[in-house]
């Protein structure tokens, strides 16, 4: 009985493995142990536990920038902004896939979705790129780490759910969000300028009769017309959060009521794609939400069978032995490798509860702990083979991209995940600074 909690943890695992439903997994194994470890009256404690998940304030975020999200989806910005930064950027060898690493990192910062970016990206930007001569590898691997940016740069459903579990402020985690965030676009805009330099065949540069006429005030012009619908949106959203105006939630009301203005004005706008958005928003709120629940019971009783304590004993025991840097580096490795075969949404539900806790109660800055899990957790969407953002490239990729080439171009972009989480590790204050700056402390 001593370590059921540990029987518990390796039977959700092993289920989970073999693809059984996230939530059922969740639930049933929860229930199951439940009743070996407290008897029948454990489901008195069921009720109380979901209402309280349910009746979330922060959570009322999450339906409203995930409606943000499909609702710019379908408002036809990226393709404007996609092509203005291609003929912006497009005479430097490696300047279209920088353009691409730009309109994602906006596109993310309007979105926050994975799934409604890499989607978009891929049906609009891998074609084009193929066409100026770019290699596969290399046109896969930058839209795949371009839309996975939304999961890092604010307003993020990752930081959102990682802020209400951990008990951290969320507006908090949008400030820290964002200098990470901006190192990792730099960091994939210099590797692409550097492959682009040292193998131009990989990146070449568009020439200027493919880019067209556009120079002076009409390129300016569009530029403006391009960029200023996203930076607006990004600006109602994280302004209101900075300047004290609304919390997360109440400026996700912002993002949402935005949205549809976006739309409006993009002429993109009816009554049919309103009930498409609202139907897709329904769907997905539901999926996290029903997961949520199934997390919460198992967190409840893996917590009541003393799981924490078991976890909390052998991080103590490693940190007395070697150092609590130790400890670190083995949460951080061993959330990267779960990455590889679990979705985000079940990695913040079941491990993020048990161990966050532990690490702050080890000294660990929340907010700066948050952030590393929450770039740690992005390299899961590009990390075979279940990496999803691989998944919905593949899906919308022309024929001649196998599997091998999104695997191979994704590499790179890995690696210089793991160089910006580094940096965070190494420099605290990237992560820490600009919510002090902003609420003090």
């Amino acid at each position: 009985m001593e370590y059921l909690s540990v029987w518990m943890f390796l039977v959700m695992s092993i289920f989970l493995m073999f693809g059984f439903p996230v939530t059922f997994t969740l639930g049933g194994v929860a229930m199951v142990f439940g009743v070996i470890g407290f008897g029948w009256d454990f489901f008195n404690l069921l009720p109380l536990r979901v209402w309280g998940r349910m009746s979330n304030v922060t959570l009322m975020a999450v339906p409203l920038f995930v409606f943000m999200g499909v609702m710019l989806e379908r408002s036809g910005l990226a393709d404007k902004l996609l092509d203005t930064m291609g003929i912006l950027m497009g005479r430097i060898k490696g300047g279209l896939a920088a353009s691409v690493v730009v309109v994602g990192a906006l596109l993310g910062a309007s979105t926050g979705i994975v799934g409604a970016t890499v989607v978009t990206m891929g049906l609009l930007a891998v074609p084009t790129m193929l066409r100026r001569g770019y290699s596969k590898e290399m046109a896969c691997g930058t839209v795949a780490a371009s839309g996975t940016l939304g999961q890092i740069i604010p307003p993020s459903i990752v930081l959102v759910l990682i802020g209400d579990i951990v008990g951290v402020s969320v507006g908090d985690l949008f400030m820290g969000a964002l200098i990470p965030g901006l190192i990792l676009v730099g960091l994939y805009i210099v590797y692409i300028f550097i492959a682009g330099y040292l193998n131009p065949e990989s990146a070449p540069a568009i020439s200027k009769k493919d880019i067209g006429d556009l120079v002076g005030k009409k390129l300016f012009a569009q530029v403006m017309i391009s960029m200023v619908p996203p930076l607006f949106l990004m600006i109602a959203v994280l302004g209101s959060i900075f300047a004290g105006i609304a919390s997360p939630t109440e400026a996700a009301a912002v993002g949402a009521v935005g949205a549809i203005i976006l739309t409006i004005l993009n002429r993109k706008f009816n009554i049919k794609i309103l009930k498409e958005v609202m139907e897709t928003t329904m769907v997905l709120t539901c999926m996290v939400f029903i997961i949520l629940c199934g997390a919460a019971l198992f967190g409840l009783v893996f917590r009541g069978l003393g799981g924490d304590t078991i976890v909390r004993d052998f991080l103590t025991l490693i940190g007395e032995k070697h150092s609590y840097g130790m400890v670190l580096a083995i949460v951080l490795a061993v959330i990267f490798f779960i990455g590889f075969f679990l979705d985000f949404i079940e990695i913040i539900f079941i491990h993020v509860p048990v161990l966050a806790p532990i690490m702050i109660e080890f000294g660990f800055d929340p907010v700066w702990f948050c952030i590393l899990l929450a770039v740690n957790l992005q390299t899961s969407f590009l990390t075979p083979p279940f990496g999803f953002s691989l998944f919905y490239l593949k899906a919308v990729t022309p024929k001649e991209i196998k599997t091998a080439h999104i695997y191979r171009g994704v590499i790179p972009f890995v690696l210089l995940q793991l160089i910006g989480m580094l940096l965070i590790i190494f420099f605290p204050s990237l992560a820490t600074w600009f919510p002090k700056v902003v609420f003090g402390g």
